[in-house]
């Protein structure tokens, strides 16, 4: 990867449709690298969820149009809220393979067009339509019924082991479940603050996040990211190429994807897939998946550490930029990609391993610094683009592995201490879909 672009992520852009959108991404791209013009790109990928926000079939062949890259090849990319990663993920391949020198990924959603209750319906209909969405309808719900496990599995069965009273006993586990699922809320809306292209920078306490409107229990409206409408470009190219464009490239050197049954009853219960650094006596008598866990993400985690010859996440990579559609399953995908053993997440947490250390954060964290987690501040506080959020993660990960997080923010707060490698995480559904990319600074 050579160069990339972002617009700012709002709650809606009236003044620009998709294509300009992109276009202001593509052009912020351009800027600064004069001999990367229009015709060194080879073709495009370009990626944008649904046709129903911007009313517009086919509408990446406009986006191509606008571009002025016709008549060069270019396909079109949906994978739910992986869309963005997979969208990275097939510019990389079209450039691995040979088949491009300079591959173009863009990826866009409008998602203001349509009213809020009416996006949430659109959204709904990457779950299992036939099953799923008559019995609950909108994605909250899903991500309710999944944490409660998570916590019954996690939290009520260790920490509360001990009261009998099953009632109490639950209530107690899930007090606590989103109290510490608050702590991840923090973190980002303040990361957030450092960070002009995210949608709701904010100075929170946990009480606020507590306090703030339950959306569907125990989720909160402050722990739960929101429709936008924004775009990111990334230019990746071969290695040659590079060298013409840049002195800080960033390699791609591991990709993996994995995916699951859309419909939750459906995921079987088998043996947790190890890591390197994992034993089988880690997890004896785990029901896994189950719904507490996203099996096609440990999937992905581990196709993707395995290409890179990572043994360890949390000792050789410095960050990762993740899908955080909800602190819930920033806590789950912790253990999903082995930062942290299955059902240490909450403990990883209140540790304080995925925090900044260079921020003061209204609780303590002694650990802050271990492996930073959505530095820029994630979905939950950037906002979630659907078509774009995969690819604003590359380009927030870029800048991060550059050292030019101030340059591109004006703040270098959130620019980490001689970062060397990071990853991307992007997930779709209730996890049926998943893409992990890891990301290294420099030339071989």
């Amino acid at each position: 990867m050579v160069t990339g672009g972002v617009t700012k992520f709002a709650k809606a852009h009236p003044a620009m449709d998709f294509r300009l959108m992109v276009k202001r991404a593509y052009d912020y791209a351009l800027k600064g690298i004069p001999n990367l013009t229009k015709d060194r790109i080879d073709g495009t990928r370009i990626s944008y969820f649904s046709d129903h926000f911007s009313r517009q079939l086919k509408a990446a062949s406009m986006v191509q149009d606008y571009l002025g890259m016709n008549p060069k090849g270019s396909v079109r990319i949906e994978w739910g809220g992986a869309t963005g990663g997979e969208c990275f993920q097939a510019a990389y391949e079209a450039v691995a393979s040979g088949r491009m020198d300079v591959c173009l990924a863009a990826g866009y959603e409008t998602m203001s067009r349509v009213a809020t209750w009416k996006g949430n319906e659109f959204i709904a209909l990457a779950s299992d339509t036939n099953f799923d969405f008559p019995l609950g309808g909108f994605y909250t719900g899903y991500y309710a019924l999944m944490v409660i496990r998570h916590i019954y599995q996690y939290l009520r069965l260790t920490r509360f082991a001990h009261i009998a009273d099953e009632r109490e006993a639950q209530r107690m586990a899930i007090a606590e479940g989103q109290r510490i699922m608050s702590l991840v809320s923090v973190k980002n809306h303040l990361n957030a603050m450092h960070n002009p292209y995210a949608q709701y920078p904010k100075q929170l306490t946990v009480d606020d996040v507590l306090n703030s409107e339950m959306i569907s229990y125990p989720l909160t409206r402050e722990q739960i990211c929101t429709m936008s409408d924004g775009a990111a470009v990334a230019i990746l190219c071969d290695e040659r190429r590079a060298r013409e464009f840049t002195d800080k490239p960033v390699r791609i050197i591991g990709v993996g994807t994995g995916t699951d049954t859309m419909r939750l009853a459906d995921r079987p219960f088998g043996t947790v897939p190890l890591l390197p650094h994992e034993q089988t006596s880690d997890y004896e008598g785990l029901p896994y998946p189950g719904v507490h866990s996203f099996r096609a993400g440990r999937a992905a985690g581990i196709e993707a550490y395995r290409m890179a010859g990572i043994t360890d996440p949390k000792k050789e990579l410095d960050f990762i930029e993740l899908h955080d559609a909800y602190a819930s399953s920033e806590i789950q995908t912790y253990e999903d990609l082995g930062l942290c053993r299955y059902g240490e997440g909450y403990s990883f947490v209140e540790r304080g391993d995925p925090f900044l250390k260079n921020i003061h954060y209204p609780f303590p964290t002694p650990n802050a610094g271990a492996i930073p987690v959505n530095p820029s501040g994630g979905l939950i506080a950037c906002g979630h683009p659907v078509g774009a959020t995969g690819l604003m993660q590359a380009v927030f990960a870029f800048w991060q592995l550059q050292g030019t997080i101030r340059k591109h923010f004006g703040d270098g707060t959130l620019q980490l201490k001689n970062p060397r490698r990071g990853a991307i995480h992007s997930h779709a559904g209730t996890g049926s879909s998943v893409t992990v990319s890891i990301l290294e600074r420099g030339f071989r």
